[in-house]
């Protein structure tokens, strides 16, 4: 198991290297000079030169990129040109509202897919099961920023209960994780159900019922256990999405979190802080797909990770 770990670590370098040249030629290709939104617009042209040395972006994007990974393999982030505060310090204030938020919605969804995937796999083709997969659909195709919205309009507008934004008590999580999660429980339904009635099919649990063993017995622990190992790689790459892609659902209700913060150096050509952060949300993917592996072994002991 630590050779798994170890070799899967070592073959993760070489694509971080990867996404970090992607990542620091996509950011050189947005338009407008970072040196002349950092100088202001009433700056002369000999500020923003001398602007742009202190920023770095003098030298050739070669040189540019070889100073971006010395520092990156230092630990050091470089500065926000727009806060002009250390990246990690930046980044650290708005992860955690980001992680919790995803967390939170991950519970509830993966609660909510697991019953609405098992409920419509046992009672497959009948109005449950129809119900079930209206709603996962419907889960699905409706755009994030939209079911925010009316969310805010009606719990919020018209109700009262909840407030439409910010980050602080139990309350400004309600309406953002159910936004957030909404589309991952429905993914999640249809993935269970998918693997739920293929694995119902199978000998052993035409076996076991025939050895009468309880149908609770059955349904929760023949069959639900060996379906759970493609769900388990659902689920994974989903709370990646989620901790990475939840820029639509905290610029809707003002998260204060990293996909607002993403969104505001994007405007502010903040190469430092972009970098860092689509960095991170790389790394996140790559420690996510490890764990997966790892949960492989646990759901299912027949398989050995070698």
């Amino acid at each position: 198991m630590l050779a798994f770990i170890i070799r899967r670590l070592i073959g993760a370098v070489p694509v971080l290297v990867a996404v970090s040249i992607f990542v620091f030629a996509f950011v050189h290709l947005l338009p407008g000079d970072p040196a002349r939104l950092v100088a202001g617009p009433e700056a002369s042209a000999a500020d923003v030169a001398a602007m742009r040395t202190e920023m770095g972006l003098d030298g050739s994007l070669v040189s540019q990129y070889l100073h971006y990974a010395g520092q990156t393999l230092r630990g050091e982030l470089g500065r926000s040109s727009k806060t002009r505060q250390p990246v990690a310090s930046e980044i650290g204030v708005r992860f955690m509202p980001t992680l919790w938020l995803t967390v939170t919605a991950m519970v509830w969804a993966v609660a909510l897919g697991l019953v609405m995937g098992v409920v419509s796999g046992v009672r497959r083709g009948q109005w449950v099961d129809r119900l079930s997969m209206v709603l996962a659909i419907s889960g699905i195709s409706t755009p994030g920023f939209l079911l925010g919205l009316l969310l805010i309009q009606m719990f919020s507008v018209w109700l009262g209960w909840l407030p439409t934004g910010g980050y602080g008590t139990w309350q400004h999580f309600v309406l953002p994780s159910f936004t957030l999660g909404t589309a991952v429980a429905a993914v999640l339904a249809r993935f269970v159900r998918s693997s739920y009635i293929e694995v119902a099919g199978e000998d052993y649990v035409r076996t076991a019922r025939a050895k009468g063993v309880p149908e609770q017995t059955v349904v929760w622990t023949h069959t639900l256990r060996n379906a759970l190992i493609p769900v388990i790689t659902a689920t994974g790459l989903q709370f990646g999405f989620l901790l990475g892609g939840a820029i639509v659902v905290e610029t809707v209700f003002a998260w204060p979190g990293l996909g607002r913060l993403l969104i505001d150096s994007v405007s502010y050509r903040d190469y430092p802080v972009i970098q860092a952060e689509i960095m991170l949300f790389s790394t996140e993917f790559l420690l996510i797909n490890l764990i997966v592996d790892l949960l492989y072994a646990a759901v299912n002991p027949e398989i050995r990770l070698k």
